[in-house]
C-alpha cells in the first residue's frame, strides 16, 4: 500500500505552517511516523556563502550531504524540479503519513486553510473546483460541499486526518503531478 498523503493549501500568509506544526505535534503524540514536505516557489537556499557545504557546491558538487549524529541535510542540484511522486518515493519510505504544505496544483487529497481576513475566496472552490479537496480548516462558518474544520482546533484537524487519510484506504489516492 502506498503511504497516505494530504496537502495543506492556502494563499501565503494564511497560516498553513502554523496549523501544520500543531497537527504534526498532535499526530506525533498519537504515535505516528510523519514525513513533511513543503513546496517553495521562492527559490530558497539553505547553503550559505562561507559554509563548507557552499564552497563544495560552488566547486561543482552535484550532491552535497551534510550529516551529524542528530540529522542530515541534502543539497542536490537539478535542472528540472522533481515530481512530488519522485520526492515521496526517494525520501519518505518509512513513514505512516506524509503531510505536504503547498502542491496545490497536484492531484493530492487537500485540506484548505482559510482565514476570512486573508482570503475571502477559497482556492479549491469557485473558479477552480478541485475534486481533491477533503475539508477546509476555517476561522469562520462556511457553507460548502466538504466538512469545515475549526482552524483553531488542531486536535479536530488531526482527528480528521487520522480518520479520512490514515485509516481510510479508500481515500488514499496515488500522488500524481
Amino acid at each position: 500500500m502506498k503511504t497516505p498523503a494530504v496537502s495543506f493549501v492556502a494563499k501565503s500568509g494564511t497560516g498553513k505552517t502554523t496549523l501544520l506544526e500543531k497537527v504534526v505535534t498532535e499526530l506525533k503524540k498519537r504515535g505516528y511516523r510523519l514525513g513533511v514536505i513543503k513546496h517553495d516557489a521562492h527559490h530558497f537556499d539553505i547553503d550559505h556563502p562561507g559554509k563548507d557545504s557552499h564552497r563544495l557546491t560552488q566547486a561543482g558538487a552535484d550532491i552535497m550531504l551534510i550529516s551529524s549524529q542528530e540529522k542530515l541535510a541534502l543539497i542536490k542540484q537539478h535542472t528540472v524540479e522533481p515530481s512530488l511522486t519522485e520526492l515521496i518515493a526517494t525520501y519518505f519510505p518509512d513513514v505512516d503519513l506524509i503531510l505536504a504544505e503547498g502542491f496545490k496544483k497536484y492531484s493530492l487529497p487537500k485540506i484548505e486553510v482559510h482565514r476570512r481576513e486573508w482570503n475571502p475566496k477559497l482556492l479549491c472552490r469557485g473558479d477552480q473546483h478541485d475534486p481533491n479537496l477533503l475539508a477546509v480548516a476555517s476561522d469562520e462558518p462556511l457553507h460548502i460541499d466538504v466538512p469545515v474544520l475549526d482552524l483553531n482546533n488542531p486536535s479536530q484537524v488531526a482527528d480528521f486526518v487520522e480518520q479520512r487519510i490514515i485509516h481510510s484506504a479508500a481515500n488514499v489516492a496515488p500522488v500524481t503531478t
